[in-house]
């Protein structure tokens, strides 16, 4: 009996101290700024920092007879006190176009990672070479002048390319040093970078079609394809053109391949394996070309993957980036920026 009564004891104590415990619930959720009867009340923990996003950065320009060319970049900060390496991202577009703004789906993850990402524009055909390698090299040094607005450590900048960009982000890496494409604004500061990544890009301008069929090798040696026109520029006057062909020396210095001598950052090459617009060699080119130096560098063949198709917005490939340049450039040094406002907010 006694036994029993202990059992009903517990079981009622037990139960009135749930139904306590549930009218404080009840009552802390009701006494709450804005609560109203039938609100869902949830509580979210902060594990995500914030990210700014700033629109038409205004980075260089480019002064003529008749007009000045300005060229602008996006930029993604993480809104923290920490001092950040930096990425440049150069947009794909077969040299004829820049829309620096795509790729948000690699650029997003980079800068929840820690990274200031700037997103450039360059200037494209008609422009001749060096105009869009002069560019990059100006977007660098333009975040090195205003490192301590945006956060960033001046001696930690990558650059990120695809296609076009990816060529454009190998020449960055490949002419680390070389001051001759050092025009414009900010000559003080370095436009050398100390990481690079290159996706189905293309170092060698005179072989984009290497292995492909006779009927896009001949493609390629139309004096109106777009490498042609960026070397030897448009038909004009007295000039009828000429193919990308027609001077190799000059092609081969217009080139990645063409800037093999002297000391490389670390590279990340990758290609598709189905990419029939750009030849798996150009990338195949490049990684032999710095593994025969000695110099840091790794290459991925994606199986499967086309140009620019899908297969590179999927998250292996995306995660293979981020931590790529996490391993390469480190990530961010706490507190120790002297810009920034790491309280978050839209404001």
């Amino acid at each position: 009996m006694k036994t029993k009564q202990k059992i009903l004891l517990g079981t009622l104590f037990w139960g009135a101290t749930t139904v306590a415990s549930s009218l404080v619930q009840a009552d802390d959720k009701t006494s709450l700024p804005g609560y109203a009867e039938g609100a869902q009340v949830v509580r979210v923990e902060k594990t995500q920092g914030q990210i700014d996003e700033i629109s038409g950065v205004v980075f260089t320009q480019i002064k003529q007879v008749r007009a000045v060319t300005q060229l602008e970049m996006s930029l993604l900060v993480p809104r923290t006190k920490d001092l950040k390496p930096a990425i440049v991202y150069f947009p794909g577009g077969g040299f004829i176009s820049a829309d620096h703004e795509k790729f948000i789906d690699l650029r997003m993850p980079l800068a929840k990672a820690g990274f200031v990402v700037a997103a450039a524009q360059y200037r494209t055909v008609p422009n001749k070479y060096p105009a869009l390698v002069e560019d990059g090299k100006a977007a660098i040094r333009y975040l090195r002048k205003h490192a301590d607005e945006y956060g960033i450590d001046p001696a930690r900048i990558g650059v990120l390319g695809d296609s076009a960009g990816g060529y454009l982000s190998q020449m960055m890496g490949m002419t680390n040093g070389e001051k001759s494409f050092d025009k414009g604004q900010f000559l003080d500061k370095s436009s050398d970078v100390q990481a690079a990544v290159t996706m189905y890009g293309i170092s060698n301008l005179l072989e984009i079609g290497d292995g492909f069929p006779d009927d896009i090798a001949k493609v390629h040696q139309s004096p109106a394809v777009t490498e042609a026109l960026l070397v030897n520029g448009t038909a004009f006057g007295d000039f009828p053109g000429a193919s990308i062909g027609s001077d190799p020396e000059k092609a081969l210095q217009a080139s990645p391949m063409g800037h093999v001598e002297g000391s490389k950052p670390p590279f990340l090459i990758m290609h598709g394996s189905a990419d029939t617009l750009v030849s798996p060699l150009q990338s195949v080119q490049l990684f032999e070309a710095l593994k025969k130096k000695g110099d840091k560098v790794e290459y991925v063949l994606v199986e499967g993957a086309g140009h620019g198709d899908l297969t590179w917005y999927q998250p292996p490939i995306i995660d293979r980036v981020v931590e790529w340049f996490k391993a390469t450039l480190g990530g961010p040094i706490k507190g120790n920026s002297s810009t920034g406002n790491a309280s978050g907010g839209n404001l």
